[in-house]
């Protein structure tokens, strides 16, 4: 039974290794979660900071001239509904003066789609010859000058897009931004 008890009881110099072994390997375990912690707090704060700084100081969108539609087969007094990949809302309408078959830039209108008032959506009426907002009345001229609702009292008119005609085709200058 002796001889058991001491084939199961670890030397001297065995324990003394193991002893030496278990704090370093505390250490190492303390050191690398101390590390993933610190990473984690870096990554979240930085991204935090990298998205607070975009917000209050953005880059500002840029411009670019984007694809409308073939200028010919707008015709006179029709309008349509344009959205930008930035979700900018506008109304284009081919003014019913022109019967040219190759229009130009200067027979369309791009006006804003969106009532400055309250943020409603515009629409044109062509039988009426304005832009009517449904929420308050607000009407609007041909050209986007507040006439008469709330929009007119205040001076609020359509915001205005610029457009060209190229080949053919109409496009529209946007403001856009990056994804």
């Amino acid at each position: 039974m002796s001889l058991e008890m001491e084939s199961n009881q670890p030397t001297n110099s065995q324990s003394r290794a193991d002893q030496r072994d278990e704090p370093d390997r505390r250490k190492a375990l303390a050191a690398g979660s101390s590390l993933l912690m610190a990473a984690g707090l870096v990554g979240g704060y930085g991204t935090f900071f990298a998205l607070a700084g975009r917000y209050l100081f953005p880059s500002g969108a840029g411009r670019a001239w984007l694809f409308v539609a073939d200028a010919g087969g707008v015709q006179p007094g029709q309008s349509i509904d344009f959205e930008s990949p930035a979700g900018v809302r506008v109304t284009i309408t081919r003014k019913s003066d022109s019967t040219e078959a190759s229009p130009s830039a200067e027979d369309f209108l791009a006006l804003s789609s969106v009532c400055p008032h309250l943020g409603c959506r515009v629409h044109w009426e062509g039988h009426n010859d304005r832009f009517f907002c449904p929420c308050h009345n607000g009407v609007f001229d041909p050209d986007g000058k507040a006439v008469s609702g709330p929009p007119a009292a205040d001076g609020q008119d359509l915001p205005r897009y610029p457009l060209q005609v190229v080949d053919g085709t109409l496009y529209i200058e946007m403001p856009y931004s990056s994804v």
